[in-house]
């Protein structure tokens, strides 16, 4: 299978939050992440459904690792306009989440405390600090709308992705499915 180039990624990304509200997007992904939380039994949270691929307790801390991320670069872009936003290896920083993995409620609780913090930063902002940007080490240009789009639609991707996972344990637990 081919990666997909940036643009490619940035495009299905973006398509689905297309039309969204995309401040609704980031409140609503911790309400959805709790309910699949206490929903999905623990094996099938740290559990990956296929060799080489994520558990949906690993999702949930790659989610708690990018919210610090973003945190960081709305505050890094409203404090130093243009700034350079540096892109980071998703895959090396799951490596060294070993802390987060281990425990599906600690990566939930990091993520809800950033999320929370990062959605009031966003609300107290007047609309033209919307428009404060950085220069993305493999995007280019992005104001603050533009990010808040990416981080919805990366939720939306991630949430699906999980649901997926949660749903393919259940149907192998219920021996309609394999894992």
């Amino acid at each position: 299978m081919m990666e997909e180039t940036t643009e490619q990624y940035v495009a299905r990304i973006s398509g689905y939050v297309e039309g969204k509200n995309h401040l609704r997007v980031l409140q609503a992904t911790v309400k959805k992440l709790k309910s699949m939380i206490q929903r999905a039994p623990r094996r099938g949270l740290v559990r990956s459904h296929k060799p080489g691929k994520w558990s949906a307790g690993e999702i949930l801390a790659h989610l708690a690792e990018s919210e610090l991320v973003f945190g960081y670069r709305l505050r890094l872009v409203l404090g130093s306009n243009g700034a350079e936003v540096q892109a980071f290896d998703q895959n090396q920083w799951q490596a060294n989440a070993g802390y987060l993995k281990k425990d599906v409620k600690r990566s939930f609780e990091l993520f809800r405390v950033l999320r929370e913090n990062n959605v009031a930063l966003l609300k107290s902002l007047p609309k033209e600090r919307w428009d404060a940007f950085g220069m993305h080490q493999e995007r280019g240009r992005e104001n603050i709308a533009r990010m808040v789009e990416l981080y919805a639609g990366h939720d939306v991707n991630h949430l699906r992705q999980m649901e997926n996972i949660v749903k393919s344990g259940r149907k192998n637990k219920s021996g309609r499915g394999k894992l």
